[in-house]
C-alpha cells in the first residue's frame, strides 16, 4: 500500500477509504478541482497558482503531489496559511474552521463534493476540517511535500 493510502486510512475516521469524505478527500488531492484539472473558457488561458515556497513550482499534473500543491495553494491564498503550515511543519496541528476552508475551496468546489459524496455542504466543510489538517500532516513527511519515492513506499 502506498503512502497516500496510508495517509488516507489513518486520517479518515475508521479508515473506511469508502466513506464519503474519503471520496471527498480523494477529490481534493487526485481530482484536480482546482484550475489546472478543468478547461479554461474558450479563448481564456488560466495562469497556474503560485505555489508557497516549501512547495516545487511544477509538481507533476494530476498527480497526488501536484493536487496536494493545489490545495495546499488554495488554503494557503484563502488567509490558511498559519494553519497550512502547522500541517506541514513539525508540532501541533492547528484547526481550521469549516467557514473558513469552504470560502478557500469556493462554492463549485463544495457542489461537486457535495453531489460526489451525497452529504450536505456543511457535514462536508465539518469532516473535512478534521481530516484534511491529519492527512496533509502524513502527506509531508518532514516538513516537506513528498517524493515520488515517498508515495511508493
Amino acid at each position: 500500500m502506498g503512502a497516500f493510502d496510508d495517509a488516507m486510512k489513518n486520517a479518515v475516521p475508521g479508515g473506511n477509504l469508502a466513506a464519503p469524505i474519503a471520496v471527498a478527500v480523494g477529490a481534493l488531492i487526485l481530482g484536480k478541482m482546482f484550475g489546472g484539472g478543468s478547461a479554461p473558457a474558450p479563448g481564456r488561458v488560466a495562469p497556474p497558482p503560485a505555489p508557497p515556497p516549501s512547495l516545487p513550482a511544477n509538481p507533476p499534473a494530476g498527480s497526488v503531489m501536484g493536487g496536494l500543491s493545489d490545495l495546499i495553494g488554495k488554503l494557503t491564498a484563502s488567509g490558511a496559511a498559519p494553519q497550512v503550515n502547522s500541517w506541514i511543519g513539525p508540532g501541533q496541528n492547528q484547526p481550521i474552521q469549516p467557514g473558513q476552508l469552504g470560502g478557500a475551496l469556493g462554492q463549485n468546489v463544495l457542489n461537486e463534493l457535495s453531489q460526489r459524496t451525497g452529504m450536505s455542504q456543511q457535514e462536508l466543510l465539518n469532516q473535512l476540517a478534521t481530516v484534511l489538517p491529519q492527512l496533509i500532516n502524513h502527506l509531508t513527511p518532514n516538513g516537506r511535500m513528498p517524493t515520488l519515492a515517498d508515495l511508493e513506499k
